[in-house]
């Protein structure tokens, strides 16, 4: 078994090894036909011509026409299909011929043609039935964007797989080829666009030098079906552009956007938009101007309207002034504005109201803005998560709050059908997934952070697909079709977050990880300048009991939610295990759903969190010989970090918790 580094991603090619279906496919697969002469139809005739005689073991070679039974992809559909499909959804669907059998896979454009063939080749990696295939697929959601915190001196906030890929540095005059190799996999999960830069943004990259630089990666991922994004600092017309001022109520003001807008189309047409972080940890805003964060949002969005662009404004927001519980904060400042935004502004919130925790109850936002379309923000990055030390697959958390239900509406108001669109009507939708890319070989820094990327491009096109899914697919694309495999790897998989919140923060608690760098456990910590910076601050340990009191004898955070979500984590007896002390600070005596008492149950789940570390790293020494020695062998090593850390977790914990309890 040869070594392997973990580069090829999901896109790693191998022979089938079903011999039925291996058979199947070369019968169906006498040739390929790929008209058209497009960038785009150039990268699937690359792409085609790399994986089929991998995948069958056999020549199969491209042709102008059908020979024999064939593949032909390209954009080519009938009228009724034109409007079912948009503008990248795909057909695969087969048609029988005189001169033999055929598999079209097609779409209204070249971009849908190369999504639905990375679907086809999908099919095959994962031994699939491709016999009397009929398939239509379309996006759910509008804008699908990776959100790369990375910074132009080439080091990525909240990175922990090396340095950025874009080599600013080196850009316009050198491309790195392995951008081409991160567009494909971008594009084979169908993922639509790419936001560049830190949210906590460096003013250079709206510099004319800057723009070139990124009209080139630009141009690379153009026939990729992915569109530029950046995150432009605020105060920009006044650090770049001389103005006394950057009030956005200022037509001085409003006029430099609005030209910077045009250099920027001018050198990049298609263009995405703006994300803003903005009057959010020290980052300047509309609010210092006495503003507010929709004369901010509005004003960005009219310069990029004529173009076609859209506005990305964070609800990452939390002034304690507002409220003195920060959970509360994003909801109270943006409420009031709902219905004032332009139309092509989304307000994008975090997936919890408080910071990519391990688990958290999911953003009341998303059931209390219904005139204005909302993007869902999820970290792909594992910063309070393990890092790239930990294994866990997120595909089952991020299922979780899609299927929240908000009873904006009532029942089956889901926060996936608000991010959609189709709960509150709004024709545009937006998701966005912080990237976890890095200069890595192995892209991720540990091999199985590789299946978050994965799993948020094949979510954010359809949210109906499973965890269970999604990781099947990823393990028989990256690991092995061997059932047993499939099957060992898949239980580590689908436990693995659970594991994390148990290790970390059972229960509800959250925010108790080491200040600044947010690895490892630190729940004494109380030396901040703010008192929301502490992790005191958010578990609130005495003698009393332990958790943050949200209810309505507390913060009230309980009365962001919907009835009946509002009267259910009001109360001790109903509110969920999962967020118990998310929104009540429990008595240490008090008795759970399982009999044991608070601190019985934390003792029981901080020992969960080890043993389930334990389990992955037994079951991953079983694949031993199953796997190639150095995947193996990096998985190994990062398991046994995560075990020592688990072991941590629970002493620290318990240790500091342990002197509250009677």
């Amino acid at each position: 078994m040869n070594n392997e580094d973990g580069y090829e991603l999901w896109l790693r090619y191998r022979q089938v090894s079903d011999t039925e279906r291996l058979a199947q496919y070369r019968h169906a697969l006498n040739s390929i036909v790929v008209p058209g002469a497009s960038a785009t139809a150039a990268i699937i005739k690359a792409e085609l011509a790399r994986a089929l005689p991998a995948l069958l073991g056999v020549p199969v070679p491209l042709s102008h026409e059908p020979v024999g039974n064939a593949l032909v992809v390209g954009a080519s559909v009938s009228e009724a299909d034109r409007r079912r499909l948009g503008e990248e959804g795909f057909l695969i669907r087969c048609h029988q011929s005189e001169g033999g059998d055929r598999i079209f896979v097609t779409g209204n454009t070249d971009i849908a043609a190369l999504r639905g063939a990375f679907h086809f080749l999908r099919l095959l990696q994962i031994e699939g039935d491709i016999r009397g295939l009929d398939l239509l697929s379309r996006p759910r959601i509008q804008h699908r964007i990776l959100a790369h915190w990375d910074n132009l001196d080439g080091s990525i906030e909240r990175g922990y797989a090396g340095r950025s890929l874009w080599h600013w540095e080196e850009l316009p005059a050198r491309i790195d080829p392995r951008i081409h190799d991160y567009a494909r996999a971008c594009a084979s999960i169908g993922i639509n666009g790419v936001c560049l830069n830190n949210v906590n943004a460096d003013p250079r990259i709206l510099t004319a030098e800057t723009l070139e630089k990124a009209a080139a990666l630009a141009a690379l991922f153009r026939p990729y079906g992915l569109r530029v994004y950046l995150s432009p600092f605020f105060a920009a017309p006044m650090v770049l552009g001389g103005l006394d001022s950057s009030d956005p109520r200022d037509l001085a003001v409003a006029s430099w956007w609005q030209r910077k807008a045009e250099e920027i189309y001018r050198l990049i047409p298609d263009f995405g938009g703006f994300q803003v972080k903005a009057n959010s940890e020290g980052q300047p805003g509309p609010q210092d101007y006495g503003a507010t964060h929709a004369d901010g949002a509005n004003m960005l969005a009219d310069a990029l309207a004529p173009h076609g662009g859209i506005v990305l404004w964070r609800a990452f927001v939390y002034d304690v002034a507002i409220d003195a519980d920060r959970a509360k904060c994003a909801t109270k400042e943006f409420v009031p504005l709902d219905g004032q935004f332009r139309p092509n502004v989304f307000v994008q919130a975090k997936n919890g109201p408080i910071d990519f925790q391990p688990r958290e109850p999911f953003h009341p936002l998303f059931g209390a803005m219904r005139h204005t379309p909302l993007a869902l923000e999820l970290q792909i990055t594992q910063e309070y998560l393990g890092q790239s030390v930990y294994l866990v697959y997120l595909g089952e958390m991020w299922k979780e709050v899609l299927e929240s239900d908000t009873y904006a509406e009532g029942p089956g108001s889901t926060v996936a059908r608000v991010v959609d669109g189709s709960l509150n009507h709004h024709a545009a939708s937006c998701i966005v997934g912080v990237a976890n890319t890095g200069s890595d070989r192995n892209w991720c820094g540990h091999h199985f952070a590789q299946a978050n990327w994965y799993a948020f491009g094949r979510l954010a096109w359809d949210h109906t697909l499973s965890a269970e899914t999604i990781a099947d697919e990823w393990i028989r694309m990256t690991w092995s079709n061997d059932q047993a495999v499939v099957n060992a790897i898949k239980t580590m998989m689908l436990g693995s977050w659970q594991t994390c919140v148990n290790t970390m923060t059972p229960l509800g608690l959250h925010h108790l990880m080491q200040e600044g760098h947010h690895y490892g456990p630190d729940p004494g910590f109380n030396g901040a300048r703010r008192a929301d910076w502490n992790n005191v601050y958010f578990h609130r340990a005495d003698s009393m009991g332990l958790g943050f009191d949200r209810s309505s004898t507390g913060s009230n955070a309980v009365s962001q939610y919907h009835s009946p979500l509002r009267e259910q984590f009001d109360s001790l007896e109903t509110c969920p295990d999962k967020y118990l002390l998310w929104f009540h600070h429990v008595p240490w005596d008090y008795r759970l759903r399982s009999g044991r008492t608070l601190w019985e149950e934390l003792q029981m789940r901080y020992a969960a969190g080890v043993a389930g570390v334990e389990r992955m790293r037994a079951i991953w020494a079983s694949l031993q010989g199953r796997i190639d020695p150095q995947r193996h062998t990096h998985v190994s090593q990062r398991l046994e970090q995560q075990l020592g850390n688990a072991r941590l977790w629970r002493q620290t914990c318990l240790d500091y918790f342990g002197q509250f309890v009677r």
